[in-house]
């Protein structure tokens, strides 16, 4: 019987994320062949053994930051892709991906590099991993006509297009429910919850006092932090940034807070206390992200922008102190008449962490 049931593109790629959370493989479509794609983070080994029988020439899949601190030679610009040995097991698979086994495995390889052509998922297999929040990590199998494997194994076939799905466009967020909730810090105000039109995660605007669209308005983009904006936490300076943006709002008479789930820069609150982790044995922010295999910054501004364009807000006064979110609203069209710096929170435990910002991230202290 023929589904009637017809699945939208984010409708797969939410699919795909859940799956490769929960350990099940997902099948990406190539340009010439397919390829099923298996995270490194929540490998078993029946899994690895299921993938040996599928492609004898299955490989480890890394990013080109993770491969410099493994110190593996990098001939594709973004990944690095490493043979997987006969005697490989889950946990030496996971030892490349995963720094925090780095003191328990200090003597890993030597490995050897795939150099031949790539199939052209290595890419997208890293895109759709950070998506899901996993460290950019797999074991790629080749297979032939993915889609009927994906059909007979149960298995989500994603295809590139539904992947570029995943870039947020005015059109596919909405304004989803709106309600006035006094704070503490802003009595006036009414919360908007802007979610993706099929799913993922919600992103927030408060919508502070009243505002006035014919001026530049009060704006703070703010990406979430649970451990300093609910807990406290005296490593980053984010929690009294998000007060103190609130009540400069409120005593400006309106303006808008945006609250971005993007924990961690983008990397997940698992991740992000990987990193903690490392910053323990000494490595700063930026160097910590690199040893886990993302980027220095992976979240989006953009969402920010789009949110702006849905509130009918496109000139601004931006308080912050990072140039990137001032570039990123004139790329999407918002004028940043003004850039108000916010210097708050510093202290003792976190003094390494902002002139990393400063020196690294170029953040305007």
């Amino acid at each position: 019987m023929k589904s009637i049931f017809k699945f939208t593109n984010q409708e797969i790629l939410m699919r795909a994320r859940t799956d490769l959370r929960l350990g099940i493989p997902i099948v990406l479509a190539g340009k010439k062949i397919d390829a099923v794609v298996t995270p490194v983070e929540v490998l078993n080994q029946k899994q690895l053994n299921k993938l040996r029988q599928i492609d004898k020439s299955s490989f480890i899949l890394i990013t080109a930051r993770r491969a410099q601190t493994l110190k593996c030679p990098i001939y594709d610009g973004n990944f690095v892709r490493i043979e997987l040995g006969e005697k490989s097991t889950p946990h030496s698979v996971k030892a490349i991906a995963d720094p925090m086994l780095d003191l328990e495995n200090p003597l890993k390889g030597p490995f050897k590099i795939i150099r031949e052509m790539p199939i052209e998922i290595e890419n997208e297999a890293l895109i759709v991993l950070k998506s899901a929040q996993l460290l950019p990590a797999a074991i790629i199998s080749q297979v032939n006509n993915g889609e009927n494997f994906a059909k007979t194994n149960k298995l989500t076939y994603l295809k590139k297009e539904q992947l570029l799905e995943m870039a947020i466009s005015p059109e596919d967020i909405a304004d989803a429910i709106t309600a006035e909730v006094p704070t503490a810090r802003a009595e006036n105000a009414q919360f908007h919850i802007f979610r993706p039109n099929i799913s993922g995660e919600e992103h927030y605007a408060v919508e502070i006092g009243k505002i006035d669209r014919d001026q530049p308005t009060l704006v703070r983009i703010h990406s979430a932090c649970f451990t300093g904006d609910v807990l406290g936490s005296l490593k980053c300076d984010c929690g009294p940034q998000l007060h103190a943006a609130t009540k400069m709002i409120n005593d400006e008479g309106g303006g808008l807070l945006i609250y971005l789930n993007q924990e961690g820069r983008g990397i997940g609150l698992a991740n992000k206390i990987r990193a903690y982790s490392l910053q323990n044995q000494g490595f700063d922010t930026v160097e910590a992200n690199h040893r886990l295999g993302f980027e220095d910054d992976e979240r989006d501004f953009q969402l920010g922008a789009t949110i702006l364009k849905k509130m009918r807000i496109t000139n601004i006064q931006l308080i912050t102190n990072n140039p990137s979110k001032i570039s990123t609203m004139e790329k999407y069209g918002v004028t940043v008449a003004k850039r108000i710096s916010l210097t708050v929170g510093q202290n003792e435990n976190n003094l390494r962490y902002l002139q990393t910002k400063a020196i690294k991230s170029g953040h305007l202290m």
